[in-house]
């Protein structure tokens, strides 16, 4: 039997776990099936960002009641430096059915939930 989807703040028991393992494999964990999507701004930082984005990302821990009030680990923001300044960027996971339509009635079921992590820069929000 699967767990709730969250019972309260820092609850969100197997997708919580799924998303961290989703994210800090940069969506190459195939139990997980999903995709990383860059927004233009993203896209825009060139190709420098990149090695400093997916460490990032991938070594984010900093959840707070503000930025995970269900304990989902589905959002999260972080800098880097990007031509000689500091970006900020936010993440995003969203959970969609199987064929990303729309949103998944299993978010715990990877057989039947496809992960989207779009980094994105706050004002493309």
């Amino acid at each position: 039997m699967s767990e709730p989807l969250a019972t309260g703040p820092f609850h969100g028991g197997r997708v919580a776990e799924q998303n961290d393992r989703f994210r800090r494999s940069f969506g190459a964990d195939p139990t997980l099936p999903g995709r990383i999507v860059i927004t233009q701004g993203v896209a825009a930082l060139g190709a420098a960002a990149l090695v400093p984005l997916m460490t990032a990302l991938i070594r984010f821990d900093d959840f707070t009641e503000d930025n995970d009030p269900f304990g989902l680990r589905d959002f999260g923001a972080f800098e880097i430096e990007a031509e000689g300044r500091a970006v900020r960027l936010y993440w995003k996971i969203d959970l969609f059915d199987a064929d990303e339509r729309f949103g998944s009635e299993a978010p715990d079921d990877p057989d039947r939930t496809r992960r989207v992590l779009t980094l994105l820069l706050p004002e493309e929000w």
